[in-house]
Formats: structure tokens, C-alpha cells, sequence
């Protein structure tokens, strides 16, 4: 098949640091052209693939300096970008949200869009309805539940490359958090645990973006300087920063476990499954996804309050790590991504070829 894959332009593919939708693209990207797809990447200039590679910008926006202070104008670019070529593939995968929605009214191939963020928010209610025939993907059934009446063909979990995580049978005497820092990801209930506990908490976290007009990066930066940034000179906790490639690997893999005390539907949590394929087990919130990727008392323990994560840092022993990296290699593999993927983009051809139109009226199997 020949496929587009077309990823934001905001951060490399794959990312060099954080960043979960790209990171998922360059995976799937890279297992689809080892299946032997002819496959174009639209991304970033600083990306790196295996595929063919169409620069929407020449660098990835969030690593530009100084950084811009409105990145909105870069929507049409890409989208502009991506409508010169439509007639090109036989079928073009969106990873832009529903900025793309549009271009899948005129493409002259079926184009589908996998959803890699939250869908609780009510002005997303009328768009979401005035598309309800575009063919979706959830990466998790419980991101679907605030938009269940538009046409998902299937859930598919991400999968990660395997072979960038090191499983680590004699982990460290430390517990790990890993992600941004933002309200939503929970990193003062982390600080609190690690702290009742008595144990060091690592943090490698992002800093919240630069961006004066937006108003999540004002939140986000509110919540640093107000909540966390007192916390940070406490006596257990440890700020890293940042962390990638080998840095995260070591870091994942030498946590007794990861701290994941979401406070937001969080739609998948690719670091949960980074955390598995170390072998680390994963303590963390009853939110969003949580139930659908970690197993209770096999690759972790999910709690519903501060309180029971802080029991469950004194139950981490009854884990084994063997069956963590064992489900990361089952169920997270590029290959079980790609395998469901190829599924739905079969079932989007067939359909398109017996002149049907772009709505699939039949899911997947296991969707």
C-alpha cells in the first residue's frame, strides 16, 4: 500500500525527548515500511525515518529559538502541504487531530485519523458530530466514551520499540516520574507518595512550554512556580529534566517503580508501557486508560486515592518484573500495532472499492 503518515508539526519525529504522539508515529511508520509499505512520512525537517520523508517545516516548532509565540498559522501549512499531495497515496493516516477533517471530504482516498488526545471538552461536541462519518481511531476505549456516537472502526493500543528498553531484574532503591509537568499529570501527588513512603522520587519532566497567548501553557506554568518548584528543594526529591534515548532507558529501568497519579482521562500514557518494557511496574491513579493498560497486581496496582498508591509503594515486592516486560513484548509490540492497523486500512480499501463512502458501518474485530 502506498500510505501517508502525517504528524503534527510541533516536535520531531521521533521526538528527542518528550513527546508521545510522535514517538507513536515514527514507531508505526517504521514497522509499516518493514512490512514493505510504501510509506511518506509529513512531518518536521529534523525527523528521522525509514520512510520518505515530505518537511512540512524545517524544524520542529517547539525547538525553535527564540521560540515563536503563536504557532496556529502552521496548521494550514501543513494541511497545505499534505493537499498538494493527495493524489499520491492509497490512503493517508492523520495523526493532526481534526484539523485535517476537511482534506478528508476532498482526498480521493480514504483518510483515517487516530485521536491521541483528550475528547472531554464540549466545544469538540459539534465538530465531532458534524463529522461523524470520517473513520476514527481511539488508542483507548475509555478516550472514545465523550464522542461514542461517531464512527470509530477500532481501538488500538500504541506500540513502542522494544529493543530501546533494557529490562532491569535489580532495580534501584528509587521510584520514577516521567512526563510534564503540568495539574493534570499529577506531579505534586507523586511528590507527596514518594515522600510518605520514604523513598527518593526521580523526576525527569518537561518544563511547560513557552508560549505567552496560550492558556494551558499559563496554567502549566502556574502550577510550576505556585506548586511544584517549592517542593523541588525538598529533602527526596531529585529533578533530572528531560530525558531521551539511553538517558530514559536507564532512568525507566532503574525505578523500583513508576509513579502515573493522573488526575485528567488520560487517553493512553505511553510511559506506562515504556516503564513495562524495563521491567518497572507501574503504581497509578483509576484514570482514563489506567484499567486498559495496567493489569492489577501482575504489572502494577492502580489506586483510587493517594492513600492507596502509598500502600501500594509498600506492596511493590509482590510484582514480579519478568511479567511486566513479558505484557510490554505481548500486547505493545510495533508489530500487534501495526498488524490492527494494516486491519482498518484493508477494511477502508475494500470498502472504497465496492463505492462505498468514507463511513465504515462494520468496526474491526475487537474494537
Amino acid at each position: 500500500m502506498r500510505i501517508a503518515q502525517v504528524a503534527p508539526p510541533f516536535e520531531s519525529v521521533p521526538p528527542s525527548g518528550y513527546g508521545g504522539t510522535e514517538r507513536v508515529v515514527a514507531t508505526l511508520t517504521d514497522e509499516l515500511v518493514r512490512r514493505g509499505h510504501d510509506v511518506t512520512l509529513f512531518a518536521s525537517g529534523d525527523s528521522h525515518t525509514s520512510a520518505r520523508l515530505v518537511r512540512i517545516v524545517d524544524r520542529a516548532l517547539w525547538h525553535r529559538q527564540p521560540s515563536y509565540k503563536d504557532l496556529a498559522p502552521f496548521w494550514p501549512i501543513a494541511l497545505g502541504c499534505l493537499a498538494t499531495h493527495l493524489q499520491d497515496f492509497d490512503l493517508i493516516h492523520n495523526h493532526m487531530d481534526f484539523w485535517a477533517f476537511p482534506l478528508a471530504r476532498v482526498a480521493p482516498c480514504p483518510m483515517v485519523t487516530t485521536l491521541h488526545g483528550r475528547l472531554d471538552i464540549p466545544e469538540l461536541q459539534p465538530l465531532y458530530r458534524a463529522f461523524s462519518d470520517l473513520p476514527l481511531v481511539s488508542i483507548s476505549d475509555a478516550q472514545r466514551a465523550p464522542v461514542a456516537f461517531t464512527n470509530w472502526v477500532a481501538t488500538i493500543h500504541h506500540g513502542i520499540e522494544l529493543d530501546q528498553f533494557t529490562f532491569n531484574p535489580q532495580p534501584q532503591g528509587y521510584l520514577a516520574f516521567l512526563g510534564r509537568i503540568a495539574p493534570e499529570k499529577g506531579l505534586d501527588i507523586a511528590i507527596r507518595v514518594a515522600q510518605r513512603s520514604g523513598m527518593l522520587l526521580k523526576i525527569a519532566a518537561r518544563k511547560p512550554l513557552q508560549f505567552a497567548r496560550d492558556p494551558e501553557a499559563r496554567k502549566d506554568w502556574r502550577y510550576f512556580n505556585e506548586v511544584i518548584q517549592p517542593l523541588l528543594g525538598e529533602s527526596g526529591v531529585e529533578f533530572i529534566g528531560e530525558v531521551g534515548g539511553r538517558e530514559k532507558d536507564a532512568f525507566l529501568g532503574g525505578a523500583a517503580a513508576l509513579l502515573f497519579p493522573i488526575t485528567w482521562p488520560e487517553p493512553f500514557g505511553l510511559v506506562m508501557v515504556e516503564a513495562l518494557a524495563c521491567g518497572t511496574p507501574v503504581l497509578a491513579l483509576r484514570q482514563g486508560s489506567v484499567p486498559e493498560v495496567i493489569r492489577q497486581g501482575v504489572t502494577g496496582f492502580i489506586g483510587n486515592t493517594e492513600d492507596e498508591l502509598v500502600e501500594a509503594v509498600g506492596r511493590m515486592g509482590e510484582l514480579d518484573r519478568t511479567a511486566c516486560r513479558a505484557e510490554a513484548e505481548q500486547r505493545f509490540s510495533p508489530g500487534a500495532m501495526a498488524e490492527r492497523y494494516e486491519q482498518v486500512y484493508s477494511r477502508l480499501l475494500s470498502s472504497r472499492s465496492a463505492g462505498a463512502n468514507h463511513r465504515t458501518p462494520t468496526a474491526v474485530a475487537g474494537a
